[in-house]
Parts: structure tokens; sequence; C-alpha cells
């Protein structure tokens, strides 16, 4: 394995997520597992190269974010490849390019999971980030696309681009449906085949595997990791945060960060005044703790709290500080 690809440690890691993992949301997380690997929203390249506000509107993030990959969107290996040496300056962790959001939006500007269909445009991409920067290039895929799912097209396509260099693979174990499935039902309705990614690493053992879709807790994470290198969890990490408390104890042998959801939130308040005091608004950071409390009773007046007040003007962290109140000891 090389120095690109072995440096971080991805035994688990939370999902790339559309309007989900912002920095905000990363900060939070981050509060809850200093080890798992983040990730940022999917960003397209044009955007990068050619946004009138400048990289920094989609690059920015906080130092305690770290470890922390960039996932980008695109086909042009030459905008993907000047992305990469913005992206190296800005510090990322790692770059991975998405070739599994099924978006119909996504499709028509040709990335995104339709590039399965086109192995070689995929290899030719990943080969200009690598040799654009010096961090590790990773790439995020579905099990296969429409009607090309058989497992012998899944495995020519990972050879191909593995025939690159590229090293580690982030499968969503779910095939896409471009025709015809949203990609609410993409998440939904193509059933889920773990089997089928355990069987890429034993077809592959050189490569690194990580396995995506339908992780529910970090227990169940544990699980897979005598049959895949790493384990990405997605919707579950983001409705119910604190499935991630656990992680570092669980997975990484290190001491948990934080003792119960208070303090998880208490950690969280300083940084959304920091924001707020920037003219951030509450909202965007607020959005992201629904969650918390899931399961306690009082989670569903905490939730109703927020929604009530963080649109108001100058709200700020006394909002969630009394909708806590509203959680049952």
């Amino acid at each position: 394995m090389s120095d690109k690809t072995k440096k971080l440690d991805r035994r688990l890691s939370v999902a790339p997520m559309m309007d989900w993992t912002d920095r905000h949301q990363r900060v939070f997380m981050r509060g809850l597992t200093k080890e798992t690997l983040l990730y940022t929203e999917m960003v397209v390249a044009p955007a990068i190269i050619f946004g009138k506000d400048g990289p920094g509107r989609f690059l920015d993030y906080n130092e305690i974010e770290h470890p922390v990959a960039l996932q980008l969107g695109g086909s042009d290996p030459d905008q993907l490849a000047e992305c990469c040496k913005i992206a190296q300056k800005w510090g990322y962790d790692e770059i991975n390019l998405n070739a599994g959001c099924p978006s119909d939006r996504v499709s028509a500007g040709r990335f995104g999971a339709c590039l399965m269909a086109e192995p070689d445009l995929v290899a030719d991409c990943i080969k200009a980030m690598q040799d654009a920067c010096d961090l590790p290039i990773t790439l995020k895929h579905r099990i296969g696309i429409d009607d090309l799912d058989s497992y012998e097209l899944l495995a020519k396509f990972i050879d191909t681009v593995a025939q690159t260099g590229c090293e580690t693979f982030i499968v969503h174990a779910r095939k896409a449906w471009l025709k015809g499935l949203s990609p609410k039902q993409n998440r939904e309705i193509p059933p889920l085949r773990h089997d089928i990614v355990h069987e890429v690493k034993k077809d592959f053992p050189h490569l690194e595997i990580i396995l995506n879709g339908g992780i529910l807790t970090v227990e169940e994470a544990v699980n897979h990791l005598d049959k895949v290198d790493g384990v990405m969890i997605g919707r579950a990490a983001y409705e119910t945060p604190y499935i991630m408390a656990n992680a570092d104890q669980v997975i990484f042998g290190c001491d948990t960060p934080i003792t119960d959801r208070m303090a998880a939130l208490e950690q969280f308040l300083p940084y959304v005044e920091e924001q707020v005091s920037k003219d951030v608004y509450l909202r965007h950071m607020a959005k992201h703790l629904f969650g918390l409390f899931q399961g306690l009773r009082g989670a569903k007046a905490w939730r109703r709290y927020i929604s009530e007040h963080m649109f108001e003007t100058n709200a700020g962290p006394e909002v969630l500080q009394k909708a806590a109140e509203l959680i049952e000891a």
C-alpha cells in the first residue's frame, strides 16, 4: 500500500452527504469522535475553479475537523486535477471522487454514479488527480447501475481504476437506478448487498475496501471489519449522531471524548456562539442537532423548540440551551 493511502485510518468514516455534512456538522461530529474520518459534502469541480466567491466558499473548514476528506464531483480530468492542487493547499487529508451519486441532476453533468458506465474515463480522472497532488486519491462508487449490475462488470470497473495505483475503494452496497428512481428511492429500494462488497475484498485483497450502505451503529460496523478494511456510516450518523460517541473506544481503542449528550451539546455551544458573532445564522448549525436526543423523553419537544426559534432574528446558543431544558433526565 502506497504512502498516499496508508497514512489515514479508514476503519470508520462518516459518509459525505449533500446538504448535511457541511463544516458545522463536521465540527459537531468531531466533538463525538476524534478518530473517525469525516468527509465534506460533494463539491463539483467547476464550483471550486470558477465560483465567483473563490474556493474558500466551498473548501473552508475548521482545523479541529482533521482527519477530513474532500469529496469532488466531476468528469473532466484537467478540472479535477486543478481542484486537487487547490485542496492540497487548503490542507485536506484525502480527496475522494464521487462515482456513486444517483441524482439525475448529477448525471446530467456527467458525474456521480453514471461514471460507472465509463471505467476508462474514471481511471483517467483518478490518474490526473494523483499526478496533481501528494494526497491520497480514493473512489466512492456503487455495486452497479441500471442493467450494468453484474459482478463481472463491477470487478472490471475496480480493476480498471486500480491500474492507476488507486488503492482505496468505498463501495456503496446498493446498485443505483439512474432512470426511474429518485435519490431517496435509490437509498431504499435497491436491496443492500453487503455480501458483494465482502466478495470484492476477497477478490482484491491488495486493495483497501470500505463498505458503505445501511450500517446503523458502530457495533454493527465492527461485525464487518473482519471482512472489509473499513466501514462508512451515513444517514444513521446524521439522524442519530450520538451513536458515534463510542466510536473511538470501540473501533480505535482510544478514550471516548464525551460522556453524555448534554456534554456533547455544551461542547458545541462555544463554536455556535463564535459563528453567530460572525453573522452565521443559528439555523445553519442547529439543524444538525435535531437527532442528538433521539430516543430520550423530551426529544420531540427539543426538536420543536429549535424549529420554532432558530429562524428568529439574533437567535444564538441560548435557543439550544432553552431547548435542552425540555429533555427529561
